[in-house]
């Protein structure tokens, strides 16, 4: 049984705070220790339940957070950026069992802790088939379409509440309660590790590839905080202007649906001025 775990930063033990998980500050090396022990408890968890082989794919802005000298040595780790299904990459092999989102957030517009979608900021809303998505439910429907379920989601407890909307059968782990976008009450990681590995161990029982989930037409919309962003990712083939801060395309299916993503949110990334967005 192979277990892919996709591990974001936001969602993990004790951050709040964008420093907390931007590369290069202070905090986000202290943060790093907490995000591996996530991490370490996951695929512990996963081995206690009779997994045979865990691979982590790093899916945290640079892709390069966890600390690969602290991993659990049963593991085996895919670091770096430019992946063809970035915070899934992996999945399209077709030998994942089942699939762990661990350090999960709420997307841009909903209440959670540095809720957002893809980007820091920018984006205030992203719609398929014209439901409020998570990178969660953007992740999600992917995934299906090669059979493999998620079978545990970790974060705030607002993204464990969003998990029930797109994965309601994996279990969950709240390592913190939202209070602000910015403020959580945190339980400890000792606690938290303990919940995640109890956690991993029995969703182990849920992995178990479905039939993969036919192709079919998904419509993207994305909303965005400035008029000019909208324009730009317009430059990416199929994307048309639906608003003065809003565009939309349609994708065969979610493997190009979030493909056509990343590049509207690389575009829309180069696009933003330091002071005025």
């Amino acid at each position: 049984m192979k277990i892919l775990i996709s591990a974001d930063m936001e969602g993990a033990t004790g951050v709040t705070w964008p420093a907390d998980c931007l590369p290069g500050t202070p905090q986000w090396e202290r943060h790093r220790v907490m995000f591996t022990s996530d991490v370490n408890a996951a695929i512990a968890g996963f081995f206690d339940g009779g997994a045979d082989e865990v691979l982590v794919n790093e899916a945290h802005m640079t892709m390069r957070n966890l600390l690969l000298e602290q991993l659990d040595d049963r593991a085996t780790m895919l670091t770096g950026r430019h992946k063809a299904l970035s915070m899934v990459e992996g999945v399209q092999h077709g030998d994942a069992d089942g699939i762990a989102f661990v350090g999960y957030h709420t997307g841009a517009g909903d209440e959670g802790v540095l809720a957002h979608t893809y980007l820091g900021n920018s984006i205030t809303g992203v719609f398929v088939d014209g439901v409020r998505a998570s990178e969660g439910l953007l992740n999600a429907l992917v995934v299906a379409e090669y059979g493999t379920p998620v079978v545990l989601v970790t974060g705030d407890d607002r993204a464990c509440a969003d998990a029930r909307g797109y994965a309601p059968d994996a279990r969950t782990v709240a390592v913190k309660d939202y209070v602000s976008r910015y403020a959580a009450v945190c339980r400890p990681p000792a606690r938290t590790a303990a919940d995640i590995r109890a956690a991993a161990a029995a969703a182990t029982a849920l992995a178990v590839r479905h039939p993969p989930a036919g192709p079919r037409d998904r419509r993207v919309e994305v909303e965005f905080d400035a008029e000019h962003l909208a324009g730009a990712a317009t430059v990416v083939p199929g994307v048309e202007q639906t608003g003065e801060r809003r565009v939309a395309y349609t994708a065969p299916d979610m493997y190009e649906g979030i493909r056509a993503f990343k590049a509207v949110t690389t575009l829309v990334s180069a696009a933003v001025e330091e002071w005025y967005g």
